[in-house]
């Protein structure tokens, strides 16, 4: 690694006529693990650009960058057939080179090349490089297989992985990750802490996750004010300090003194109850600290609530041994869940366990395989998961969402309630195309807040989310008086806003009597054992290059026919998406709205909610493809 420090001095950065960056200092010490936060749109990614040289200062100058070698995660993938592992093994540039001309010199029957070429990888540790790319891809929650399938076969989250998994596998003095968090699962996020933590060079990264900030980073860099600050510590480390440095400001503490209420609401409740006891003593832990961090948010953007859920049944839902799973094939078995006015549940559990499967049989999004599913009479579901923000208009305004919801609603009305999600003045009346992820994700929320839901199921909420969002939605959610179902990779956000964990493993739901830290542990444990060869386990050298050639033969064949009618589905899916953004243009039509064309409005809004019930079922039936094509790839690889 070298040893160089990096000087950025009076850096003045702009984009377009926006200034992000106004006589910046900031050094950077070899080594240094740091966390660059933020709010959404000041500068973070652009600075980012910015030293990975895609876009230059307006003023000042760095020091310390020549020669260093660097490794980033880029954020989208060009649909490939080569192999995801070859695609991760790319990242080692000179070791992929190396294996091509190896491969050259054998061919070509030059052996004097090709036994320097030999010296040359061992030198590069290259004949490691297939068990350290296989190590990444499982780490990362890819299936066992996964090296072998093409690239174009993974959806856009998995692909973002493949990213990851590549930036990992790239020699580097200094590592760039942009919210590498935020398409991992709670497991996969504990083990890339551990990654982190082993890597020798300097680490700059993006994130809005606290838990995975305290865990990895020594610095904070925070954008505020055109200024980079630098702060000593963690992310709570920062908090207090920022609180501290707040402290004498004047402030409205209405906030603070709401979420103590909770708190100890939920602690006088559950202190002495068994099942409840940990997680009680969790809160109590929070409470402690409230009184001096809660300042440090008192200048947040965001501010809102969910209104009270008005009439209720008890139960809301239940499902009663309940088979759940894609095309007849059960994923998890005898599933019994009842959520009442209350139930605060959080889920965990391993990719690929189930969770996101039973959120949407519980929503009725996924039929039941056997058993029963029974809403009350007066269940509203309010569901958020990441394809909600595929599903939003690009050419309506946040505004209009919320009008075409609620057509009766005042629009000084609407207005003061996007205001709560920082969407303000013309940022909620014109079209959202140009919003970032994270405005798309507060858009979708606010969509799911505005319903009134009195059972909230929520699939990885904070994704792209800042961190002054994911305060404002966790205290939300602490006063929501509905019921709650959670799965999320942000243990802060699962430990302040489940009050019981579910967990979903080897094709059951059970209860999880411990709490996360012990989770944490588990998991972490599970990956170190992984890491030991199995007993007896067959040496790969011993399957030959023809036997695969073979095998890879015969599992195409079987995996033909699926394919194709994945790729008819997909089609029907696009013809279907581009119906909708063709009617949905017609609606952003603001003289559909007066009182004159109130029939033609009721017609296509009643055509509108026939092409997306024909979007959604063609969703579902090729979410049942791609699973019965991950568990037949599953079952050739069994065998």
């Amino acid at each position: 690694m070298r040893g160089l420090m990096i000087i950025l001095r009076d850096i003045e950065l702009r984009r377009g006529s926006k200034l992000l960056l106004e006589g910046a200092n900031v050094t950077l010490q070899p080594g240094q693990k740091l966390a660059l936060i933020g709010a959404n749109g000041s500068g973070k990614s652009s600075l980012f650009a910015m030293l990975l040289g895609q876009l230059q200062a307006d003023a000042g100058d760095i020091e310390g960058m020549n020669n260093l070698r660097l490794a980033h995660m880029a954020q989208e993938v060009a649909t490939t057939d080569e192999t995801a592992g070859r695609y991760v093994m790319q990242g080692d540039a000179r070791l992929a080179q190396l294996t091509a001309d190896l491969a050259a010199a054998e061919r070509d029957g030059d052996f004097q090349r090709a036994a320097s070429l030999h010296t040359a990888m061992e030198d590069a540790d290259g004949y490691s490089a297939e068990r350290r790319v296989q190590r990444l891809l499982q780490g990362l929650g890819f299936a066992e297989d996964a090296a072998g399938r093409p690239v174009s076969d993974f959806s856009g989250g998995w692909r973002i992985r493949l990213n990851l998994a590549r930036a990992l596998m790239t020699p580097s003095d200094m590592l760039l990750l942009d919210e590498p968090t935020n398409h991992l699962d709670l497991d996969a996020t504990l083990w890339l802490e551990q990654w982190l933590l082993s890597y020798p060079g300097t680490l700059l990264m993006i994130s809005h996750d606290r838990d995975f900030i305290d865990a990895t980073c020594e610095r904070i860099l925070s954008i505020e004010g055109g200024q980079l600050q630098s702060w000593k510590g963690n992310y709570s480390d920062y908090e207090r300090l920022r609180a501290e440095m707040l402290a004498n400001q004047q402030a409205s503490f209405e906030k603070q003194q709401q979420r103590i209420a909770h708190i100890e609401d939920f602690v006088r409740r559950f202190r002495y109850k068994a099942t409840k006891a940990r997680q009680a003593q969790s809160r109590i832990k929070e409470l402690e600290r409230m009184q001096q961090l809660a300042p440090a948010h008192i200048d947040s953007p965001f501010d809102f609530v969910f209104p009270p859920a008005g009439k209720s049944s008890d139960p809301l839902l239940r499902l009663d041994e309940a088979n759940l799973g894609y095309a007849d094939t059960p994923i998890l078995r005898n599933v019994s869940l009842m959520l009442r006015p209350g139930s605060r549940i959080g889920l965990l559990g391993k990719n690929g366990a189930g969770k996101s499967t039973l959120l949407k049989s519980l929503i009725g999004k996924l039929p039941l395989l056997a058993g029963t599913r029974t809403p009350g009479e007066h269940c509203r579901v309010g569901y958020f998961d990441q394809q909600q923000l595929e599903a939003l208009d690009l050419r309506a305004s946040a505004v209009l969402h919320i009008q075409r919801l609620s057509p009766e609603a005042r629009e000084q009305e609407i207005l003061n309630f996007l205001g709560g999600f920082n969407f303000r003045g013309d940022f909620a009346t014109r079209p959202i195309a140009p919003f970032s992820g994270g405005e798309k994700a507060r858009l979708a929320l606010a969509l799911v807040v505005w319903q009134c839901p009195n059972l909230l199921v929520l699939d990885e909420p904070t994704n792209h989310l800042d961190l002054d969002m994911r305060n404002a939605m966790e205290m939300a959610l602490q006063g929501y008086e509905g019921a709650l179902i959670l799965v999320s990779h942000d243990r802060h956000l699962l430990r302040n806003t489940a009050d019981e964990l579910l967990l979903v493993h080897d094709g059951l739901v059970e209860e999880y009597e411990d709490d996360l830290k012990a989770y944490e542990k588990w998991i972490l444990a599970s990956y170190r054992s992984s890491d030991k060869p199995a007993a007896g386990a067959a040496p790969a050298a011993d399957v030959s290059r023809k036997e695969k050639r073979q095998q890879a033969a015969a599992q195409r064949a079987r995996l033909r026919p699926l394919q194709q009618d994945i790729s008819k589905t997909e089609q029907a899916m696009t013809a279907a998406e581009q119906a909708l953004a063709r009617l949905q243009e017609q609606l952003a039509d603001p003289e559909l709205y007066t009182d004159g064309s109130k029939e033609e409005l009721g017609r296509l809004l009643k055509k509108e909610g026939e092409l997306k019930t024909q979007a959604e079922q063609l969703e579902e039936r090729w979410l049942e493809l791609q699973q019965t094509l991950e568990e037949l790839n599953a079952e050739l690889a069994a065998e």
